[in-house]
């Protein structure tokens, strides 16, 4: 089962990538939701559902995307420990 992940690199099918800042829950209905900010220009924050952030690209709408889902998680090496 894939969860989200906070502090971690998401890519978006759509090309830009965000950081996932905290995982909370709506006052009104207690749905989970994920709050990122964009890695981009002034760093726009964003929420959005916890299970349409997981949930897979509409391949009907967008048939030439390649990611299977809405949200990848990006593994970014670090550069200090290579030689």
């Amino acid at each position: 089962m894939r969860e989200v992940l906070k502090n971690r690199i998401y890519k978006h099918f759509k090309g830009d990538s965000y950081i996932v800042v905290d995982i909370a829950l709506d006052s009104d209905n207690l749905e989970k939701k994920v709050i990122y900010r964009g890695l981009y220009e002034d760093g726009p924050l964003w929420i959005r559902s916890y299970d349409d952030f997981l949930s897979e690209v509409d391949k009907e709408k967008y048939p030439d995307v390649k990611q299977q889902y809405k949200f990848e998680l990006q593994e970014i090496k670090s550069k200090k420990n290579e030689k």
